[in-house]
Parts: C-alpha cells; sequence; structure tokens
C-alpha cells in the first residue's frame, strides 16, 4: 500500500485512534444519533464529539466507557502481539 516506509509507519501508529474513530462513528450511526443527541447521553457537549470523531482529542479509558454504555455496546481493548 505504502513506498515509503516512513509514511507506513505513521500510519501504523494512528492506526488504534483511526479504528476508534470508525467504531464511533458507525456505532453512532447506525443508532442513527446526532453527535448532539448522542453528547446528550453522555453528558458532555456536541463539541466534545466533534472533536473525538475527527481525530483531534484523545479520549480517556473512562470517556470511552461512557460513550459504549451510551451506543449500547462494550468497549473492548485488547494488546496483541506484534
Amino acid at each position: 500500500m505504502f513506498l515509503d516506509p516512513v509514511v507506513k509507519k505513521e500510519y501504523d501508529n494512528l492506526q488504534p485512534e483511526m479504528a476508534i474513530i470508525r467504531a464511533v462513528i458507525s456505532a453512532r450511526i447506525t443508532k442513527q444519533l446526532t453527535q448532539q443527541a448522542l453528547a446528550q447521553k453522555i453528558g458532555t457537549k456536541q463539541s466534545v464529539i466533534s472533536r473525538l470523531e475527527s481525530g483531534r482529542s484523545n479520549p480517556s479509558v473512562a470517556f470511552l466507557k461512557k460513550l459504549a454504555r451510551a451506543l449500547d455496546t462494550k468497549l473492548e481493548i485488547s494488546l496483541v502481539k506484534m
């Protein structure tokens, strides 16, 4: 996919963040929730959801747990041997 090893390394480094973003957006859309509606379920502002979905924030595990509950999903974190 990538010819430049530096670009590939940076892409690989962003994979966990991108996986979270994709999962949140997908779950929110599946539940037919706007960012505003999801924020209200969590007790936060729409801008917090927007920053998360655009990759401009680094959410805590506690926040991700709240998010998972609000989306009727389960948060799973795993470490995989490289």
